[in-house]
Order: C-alpha cells, then structure tokens, then sequence
C-alpha cells in the first residue's frame, strides 16, 4: 500500500462525504453530512470556510459562475454562492422524513446521479435518481446505501453499489443522456472483503478509485474489475475521493468518526480529517450539471 498524507483541514467530519473541485475557482467542496455543513477550501490562500446548512446534504456541482446545485434531503437546490441562499429546484422523497441524500456525481452530458437513503440506513430505504433539465427520474430502487457512483470518461458506462450489497456494479449509458442502455452487472465483489464499498471516481484512463470504508485505503480499480493498486488512507474510515488542483494530478479524501465510541477514536485519532494524499494521479474534471 503506497502513500503518505497532508492535513487539508484538521476539523473531523462526524460523517465527511461528496468533496468535488471546482476548476475555476481552484477550490475543493465537500460536506459534514451529519454535522450539516458544507466546507469551502480556497488553495490559493489555504483558507477553509465553514458554511452552516440549514438540513443535511451530500453532493454539489457546479452550475455556473454564479450558482450550484446542492443535493439535500428533501431534493436538488440551487445555491447562491455569494450569499449561500438555497432555492428548492426539485423535490425528491420530500414527503419521506425517514430518508436523505448520500453519494452523487454528474455525468459529461451534464446530468446528475443522485442516491437516496434511511437516516438510519434502513434495508433497502434508497434509490438512485437521474435528473437533468428540470427533470427527475428514479433509476434504481430498494438500495440501502447508494455509493461509488462515478462515469467512464467517455460517458458510455457508469458504476454504483450498494455498500451494504458490497458489489460495485456496472451498466451501459447513453453518452448523450447518462440514462441506462442496458442491465447493471457486477464489476467487483467484495463481499469478502473486510472494509465496505463507499465513495469513488473515475481517472483519465478509466481506473475507477474506490474509497474503503473501514479499510484505511483508496483501491484503484482497472475497467475490467481487477484491482491496480491501493493509496493509503491515515483514518480507517475512508469515505469519498477527488481529483484536485489545477492539473486534476491530486487527491483529495473525506473521512468519518461516525458509529465510533471513545476507544475506537482514541484507535483513529486523524478519523473525520479531510486529507491530501501524496500519490500522484491522472484525474478529470467533473463536469457542471445542467438546469
């Protein structure tokens, strides 16, 4: 397992998830889910702004220069970046109290795959949803907690699991669409494995790069399915990377505290931090969604 790590923002995420770059603004995104904050990391000055949320949400995306959509728990909002206000765009599961956004990402046909699930993980309380252009579909039902959702670079395949499944799954696209064309079929089984299937991305090349929940590492992926190689992760509750900086050549990392006791974090002392990994990558841009 190669790597070593920087501190990007030695705050801990009770549950940190969904970091993206924005190119533009040479800054990374990404949330305390459960702590119902959207942190802000401008690397020309080193600054990280904390930005209160008024519910939990989990993924952002670019729109333009002055808006982004915001995945929350009760749907997609538009946010204003200069003042943070967040307008409903499209409701999803708002009348579900039980359930909330986890993992999403946005296609190169400017779509957006968003995943749902219980507060408290419920069996099977969750789906995946496409939205693009005001409109909202669901894809996939009975899905406990959505994760790994990422894009080929050609936009001709996706990828997605149900951690709790543990089977990182693979279908067919539509490249103008990022609708399915096909069935989704196992790609990777780590159903025994001892670390859980979370958040990934999708480099240059194809290799899909999968954080493992509880495994204290990131696994490259060739697009086959056979495994490349492993970064580690200092916390062992790895959760989602991102290509970062202008070149997209680093990798940021969210990490986790939740379900942990005092002893188990007195174990993990760096559990929650956001990180920089010191493993050189080949990454890409994730594209802005389309309104």
């Amino acid at each position: 397992m190669s790597g070593s790590a920087t501190v990007l923002h030695s705050e801990p995420c009770h549950l940190g998830e969904g970091p993206t770059y924005d190119h533009a603004e040479d800054t990374a995104w990404w949330f305390d889910i459960l702590g119902k904050t959207l942190f802000e990391h401008r690397f020309a000055s080193g600054e990280t702004r904390r930005h209160p949320l008024p519910f939990m949400a989990s993924q952002i995306s670019r729109i333009d220069d002055r808006r982004q959509l915001l995945a929350g728990d009760t749907g997609l909002f538009v946010r204003d970046r200069e003042s943070g206000r967040l307008d409903l765009l499209a409701p999803i599961e708002a009348d579900d109290p039980t359930t909330r956004s986890n993992d999403g990402r946005t296609h190169s046909s400017g779509a957006l795959w968003i995943g749902t699930m219980g507060r408290k993980a419920e069996h099977a309380a969750g789906a995946i949803y496409w939205f693009r252009e005001g409109d909202v579909r669901r894809l996939y039902s009975g899905i406990s907690i959505p994760n790994a959702i990422c894009f080929s670079p050609d936009g001709r395949t996706g990828y997605f699991c149900d951690t709790r499944d543990a089977r990182l799954m693979r279908v067919s696209l539509d490249p103008a669409t990022g609708l399915p064309a096909g069935e989704p079929n196992m790609l990777y089984d780590a159903r025994d494995e001892d670390a859980g299937l979370d958040g990934a991305v999708v480099d240059a090349q194809g290799s899909i790069l999968v954080a493992r929940w509880g495994g204290s590492r990131i696994d490259i992926l060739r697009p086959d399915g056979t495994k490349q190689g492993e970064i580690a992760v200092p916390a062992r509750q790895a959760s989602c990377p991102a290509f970062v900086g202008p070149r997209f050549d680093k990798l940021l990392v969210t990490t986790a505290f939740e379900g942990m006791d005092g002893d188990a974090r007195a174990l993990d002392p760096q559990a929650g931090i956001t990180f920089l990994l010191d493993h050189r990558v080949d990454g890409r841009e994730d594209p802005p969604v389309l309104l």
